[in-house]
Protein backbone atom coordinates (compact mmCIF):
# COMPACT_ATOMS: atom_id res chain seq x y z
CA UNK A 1 0.00 0.00 0.00
CA UNK A 2 1.61 3.24 -0.98
CA UNK A 3 0.12 7.03 -0.21
CA UNK A 4 1.38 10.34 -1.56
CA UNK A 5 0.71 13.83 -0.47
CA UNK A 6 0.38 16.69 -2.34
CA UNK A 7 -1.01 20.19 -2.22
CA UNK A 8 1.07 22.21 0.24
CA UNK A 9 2.55 24.87 0.13
CA UNK A 10 3.19 28.99 1.45
CA UNK A 11 -0.12 30.35 2.29
CA UNK A 12 -0.59 33.79 3.75
CA UNK A 13 -2.54 33.80 7.20
CA UNK A 14 -6.57 33.52 6.14
CA UNK A 15 -5.94 31.56 2.92
CA UNK A 16 -6.79 28.24 2.14
CA UNK A 17 -5.07 24.56 0.80
CA UNK A 18 -6.65 22.03 -0.25
CA UNK A 19 -4.00 18.44 0.56
CA UNK A 20 -4.79 15.34 -1.57
CA UNK A 21 -3.69 11.59 -0.14
CA UNK A 22 -3.55 9.35 -3.05
CA UNK A 23 -3.86 5.78 -2.15
CA UNK A 24 -2.66 2.53 -4.62
CA UNK A 25 -2.20 -0.68 -4.14
CA UNK A 26 -4.94 -0.93 -1.04
CA UNK A 27 -5.18 -4.73 0.25
CA UNK A 28 -8.29 -4.45 1.63
CA UNK A 29 -11.01 -2.82 3.69
CA UNK A 30 -10.20 0.30 5.05
CA UNK A 31 -11.06 0.82 9.05
CA UNK A 32 -9.74 4.15 9.54
CA UNK A 33 -8.11 7.35 7.66
CA UNK A 34 -6.90 10.57 8.91
CA UNK A 35 -4.61 13.66 8.64
CA UNK A 36 -1.77 14.56 10.74
CA UNK A 37 0.90 17.06 11.51
CA UNK A 38 4.24 17.65 12.73
CA UNK A 39 5.49 21.27 13.61
CA UNK A 40 9.35 21.56 14.21
CA UNK A 41 10.00 20.21 17.71
CA UNK A 42 6.54 18.79 18.30
CA UNK A 43 4.76 15.84 18.48
CA UNK A 44 2.67 14.47 15.10
CA UNK A 45 -0.90 15.08 16.50
CA UNK A 46 -4.20 13.98 14.40
CA UNK A 47 -5.22 17.12 12.92
CA UNK A 48 -8.64 15.16 11.33
CA UNK A 49 -9.67 11.61 10.71
CA UNK A 50 -12.56 9.34 8.95
CA UNK A 51 -13.56 6.23 11.36
CA UNK A 52 -16.42 3.86 10.87
CA UNK A 53 -18.31 6.65 9.12
CA UNK A 54 -17.63 9.46 11.53
CA UNK A 55 -15.23 12.67 11.09
CA UNK A 56 -13.49 13.92 14.00
CA UNK A 57 -11.24 16.68 14.18
CA UNK A 58 -8.83 18.87 16.94
CA UNK A 59 -10.35 21.66 18.52
CA UNK A 60 -7.43 22.97 17.54
CA UNK A 61 -9.24 23.17 13.29
CA UNK A 62 -12.44 22.44 14.12
CA UNK A 63 -14.77 24.33 12.31
CA UNK A 64 -11.85 25.59 9.24
CA UNK A 65 -10.86 22.13 7.82
CA UNK A 66 -12.80 19.14 6.25
CA UNK A 67 -11.57 15.76 5.96
CA UNK A 68 -13.37 14.01 3.00
CA UNK A 69 -12.63 10.95 0.64
CA UNK A 70 -13.54 9.59 -2.59
CA UNK A 71 -16.14 6.45 -2.55
CA UNK A 72 -13.39 4.14 -3.63
CA UNK A 73 -11.11 4.94 -0.85
CA UNK A 74 -9.00 6.15 -3.97
CA UNK A 75 -7.90 9.86 -2.71
CA UNK A 76 -8.59 11.50 0.68
CA UNK A 77 -8.50 15.14 1.15
CA UNK A 78 -8.46 17.97 3.42
CA UNK A 79 -9.45 21.46 2.82
CA UNK A 80 -7.96 23.84 5.24
CA UNK A 81 -9.28 27.01 5.15
CA UNK A 82 -8.68 29.83 7.39
CA UNK A 83 -5.10 28.84 8.23
CA UNK A 84 -3.19 30.51 10.54
CA UNK A 85 0.73 30.57 11.26
CA UNK A 86 -0.14 28.06 14.05
CA UNK A 87 -1.21 25.43 11.34
CA UNK A 88 2.82 25.53 9.57
CA UNK A 89 4.18 21.80 9.81
CA UNK A 90 4.09 19.22 7.34
CA UNK A 91 1.08 17.13 7.02
CA UNK A 92 0.68 13.33 7.22
CA UNK A 93 -2.26 10.83 5.26
CA UNK A 94 -2.33 7.61 7.26
CA UNK A 95 -4.75 4.89 6.20
CA UNK A 96 -5.39 2.04 8.84
CA UNK A 97 -6.20 -1.40 7.31
CA UNK A 98 -7.01 -4.20 9.58
CA UNK A 99 -4.61 -3.54 12.05
CA UNK A 100 -1.83 -1.99 9.94
CA UNK A 101 -1.12 1.92 9.42
CA UNK A 102 0.10 3.01 6.35
CA UNK A 103 1.60 6.77 6.32
CA UNK A 104 2.57 8.85 2.90
CA UNK A 105 5.82 11.36 2.57
CA UNK A 106 4.62 14.02 4.04
CA UNK A 107 3.49 17.63 2.43
CA UNK A 108 4.93 20.80 4.29
CA UNK A 109 2.28 23.60 4.75
CA UNK A 110 3.54 26.96 5.27
CA UNK A 111 1.12 30.14 6.76
CA UNK A 112 2.97 33.39 6.60
CA UNK A 113 1.17 35.97 8.82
Amino acid sequence: VQLQASGGGLVQAGGSLRLSCTVSGRTGPVSATGWFRQAPGKQRELVAGISGGSTNYADSVRGRFTISRDNAWNTVFLQMNRLKPEDTAVYYCNLRIGWTNYWGQGTLVTVSS
